[in-house]
């Protein structure tokens, strides 16, 4: 059976976890912190803060997010042995986590941005993905292909592709596109598939996304549920 850690992750739930794997989950806080699991968990362990990036080289690990519009992305280089769960809201995008979490993949565990295969999960689309002028603004000062990712409507709004802007950074961090995939379903209109915060104006529950390398192996475990 495995274990879970401050989140209340039940593994039974979650399809193709390892069945002795620790699932970590910490409180997300829309912003690009890193916190790097680099030793053996035990039941004994707590982690106190936030943290939108989960890293690990330990085998028997798993890392996860919880999202509900925001975008899941795990990532997992093959050659050094490290996996990573990162949760990216606008904030987040727009403060570049995923280019730090690469950063930190190279600094770290000599990693090359090249051998980072990465998944781009299930998140508000394009389609529904509304923001304002303050967003906008934002994402004018911090993205210098800013105008790419949205779609403007005319009244100072427009609409935020939030996935196209992670891929773009990503691959211009050195990540390549042949090892991005893109799962380009929309949490907001599919209802019957996903929670969405933006569709019910709360938090009636959140997806599960998590990655680790099980304790016989070298090859990543990865889940979503």
């Amino acid at each position: 059976m495995g274990h879970n850690l401050e989140v209340g992750i039940p593994l039974q739930g979650v399809q193709g976890a390892a069945p002795s794997a620790w699932t970590l989950s910490v409180k997300q806080v829309h912003g690009t912190e890193a916190l790097v699991v680099d030793r053996a968990l035990s039941a004994a362990d707590r982690f106190v803060g936030g943290w939108d990036a989960l890293v690990t080289d330990q085998p028997g690990v798993m890392v996860a997010v919880r999202t509900a519009d925001c975008v899941p992305i795990l990532m997992h280089d093959p050659i050094r042995g490290v996996v990573a769960a990162i949760h990216a809201g606008w904030r987040g995008a727009v403060a570049a986590i995923v280019p730090k979490t690469l950063a930190l993949f190279e600094a770290r565990f000599g990693s090359n941005p090249k051998q980072v295969r990465m998944s781009i999960g299930p998140s508000a689309g394009v389609c529904c993905y509304e923001v304002d002028g303050p967003v906008l603004e934002r994402l004018r000062q911090g993205v210098p292909s800013w105008e790419k990712v949205v779609q403007f409507q005319g009244d100072g709004k427009a609409k935020l592709d939030l996935k196209s802007l992670i891929k773009e950074q990503a691959l211009a961090h050195g990540a390549t596109p042949q090892a991005i995939t893109t799962v380009n379903l929309c949490t907001i209109c599919h209802e019957g598939l996903f929670f969405s915060y933006r569709r019910e104006g709360k938090v009636n529950g959140t997806m599960i996304s998590a990655i680790g390398l099980p304790p016989s192996d070298d090859k990543p475990v990865s889940a979503n549920s």
